[in-house]
């Protein structure tokens, strides 16, 4: 009787344990996990069925659409002008939640440089900037509709999430460019999904990829004080082979909250 008595307890304490386990993968696993946004105060930005709600630049060609229930794209609209995605919504104050995945990476950037903490580019002896060869693939998300203030998405040794635009400005503060830098490499493998949490009050900014602070109240200058989310288009194709960085995206798992 002892005997049994143990193993049933053994097979309860192994049961409890892997409850456990389970628990833990649900609440803190990857970001193919959709997100619970049932309690009202978010909105949901795509359906999963077509681009309802989005404006799809004119003569775009199909290139940009929705397959398998996320909106994927080619880097190949044919639209003459501005050929991003941008919402037809406009928004001030909000959280953004989406999930991304860089589909491949065809194109060899030779033009990379080491991107120090403070914004600045790692020189070799003679002052020039080191440059390294990485597989690359490059797209992004536009804030309040300024292509200045996007939250990139590339595969960069410093990570997706920086805002290239006020880093690279030298007319910023020291102190911007260094804030818009990413403190930390939280990105995924190449065609795993990631999942942004891109928070801005006034011109204050604070982004969280796959869980990890890496921007954190940072100050974007003369940001506009509102507009549209716009998904970045990047690159160029010239005799069937890519010059330049291809957005070879997709996007999944949108929702707003205004605050």
């Amino acid at each position: 009787m002892k005997t049994l008595f143990k193993s049933a307890k053994l097979y309860i304490t192994l049961l409890t344990a892997a409850l456990l386990i389970l628990l833990f993968t649900f609440f803190t696993g990857s970001s193919d996990l959709k997100m619970d946004k049932s309690d009202g105060d978010w909105v949901s930005l795509f359906n999963g069925e077509d681009l309802t709600g989005w404006i799809i630049p004119e003569g775009d060609g199909g290139h940009w659409k929705v397959l398998d229930g996320v909106i994927d794209y080619d880097a190949m609209s044919q639209a003459p002008g501005d050929k991003d995605l941008w919402s037809e919504g406009e928004y001030s104050d909000f959280t953004l939640n989406i999930d991304w995945r860089l589909k491949e990476t065809p194109f060899i950037n030779r033009n990379v440089p080491i991107i120090l903490p403070d914004g600045s580019h790692k020189l070799d002896e003679n002052g020039e900037v080191i440059r390294m060869a990485v597989p690359d693939s490059d797209s992004g998300i536009y804030l309040r509709g300024m292509p200045k203030a996007q939250i990139n998405i590339w595969t960069w040794p410093v990570g997706s999430g920086e805002v290239y635009g006020y880093r690279m400005d030298q007319n910023m503060p020291a102190e911007v460019r260094a804030g818009v830098t990413p403190s930390l490499h939280a990105d995924n493998h190449i065609g795993e999904w990631n999942t942004f949490e891109i928070t801005i009050i006034g011109d204050r900014l604070t982004v969280v990829l796959n869980g990890h602070t890496i921007i954190e109240d940072t100050q974007l200058p003369g940001v506009s004080e509102r507009g549209p989310i716009g998904l970045q288009h990047h690159g160029r194709m010239e005799n069937g082979e890519w010059v330049s960085s291809p957005s070879l995206v997709q996007f999944r798992n949108i929702y707003i909250t205004e605050l």
